[in-house]
């Protein structure tokens, strides 16, 4: 598998990597409190550190057919307290330990604008997952959108997903997967 590689598009970077089939259904994933510690505004690789129960979550998911996708908002760039080119970095760092464990994302769409910039990407308006699933050939109704705030789980049905909001009884990522593959594909029902 190739390295991502990213574009930017105004204030939206996006990372893709080389698919060598296309996706028929993916986990959107919110990234900081979601796969990785929420120090702030991160801008140092080093710091990537993986949650508990992300390996084994995101291994479950892609042995059942989903891709995996990164959505989140990194308004760290657009207050100027990181670069665009930390973000790239951290990114990559992510993908480096996800891969040392046999994962690798699909994609990853980032919003670097401020909050009050009122753009359609920041969740939880769902300009990321829609640009995604153009992007990727996806029908967001066959997929998911997990995060860590209600914005994440907001964004994700405002663009069609199923959406899940970790909390005490689905803490972490594996979790999260049992709840979600013990769902009847294209089930209607919305958490």
């Amino acid at each position: 598998m190739g390295a991502a590689t990213f574009s930017r598009e105004g204030g939206t970077l996006r990372s893709t990597a080389p698919r060598s089939s296309p996706l028929d259904r993916v986990v959107f994933l919110d990234r900081d409190g979601t796969m990785i510690h929420d120090p702030g505004y991160l801008g140092d690789p080093a710091a990537v550190q993986l949650l508990p129960g992300v390996v084994p979550g995101l291994s479950r998911f892609t042995a059942a057919g989903f891709g995996l996708v990164v959505i989140s908002n990194q308004s760290g760039v657009g207050r100027g307290l990181i670069s665009i080119d930390q973000l790239e970095a951290v990114h990559r760092r992510l993908e480096e330990v996800l891969l040392a464990e046999g994962l690798v994302l699909s994609g990853a769409w980032y919003c670097t604008h401020r909050p009050e910039a009122g753009c359609d990407c920041r969740k939880p308006r769902p300009g990321l997952l829609l640009r995604a699933a153009r992007c990727l050939g996806l029908s967001l109704g066959d997929c998911w959108m997990i995060g860590d705030r209600p914005s994440d789980a907001d964004a994700g049905r405002s663009a069609g997903c199923r959406a899940l909001c970790l909390d005490a009884k689905t803490p972490d990522l594996l979790s999260a997967a049992d709840l979600v593959l013990a769902e009847p594909r294209g089930a209607d029902e919305r958490r």
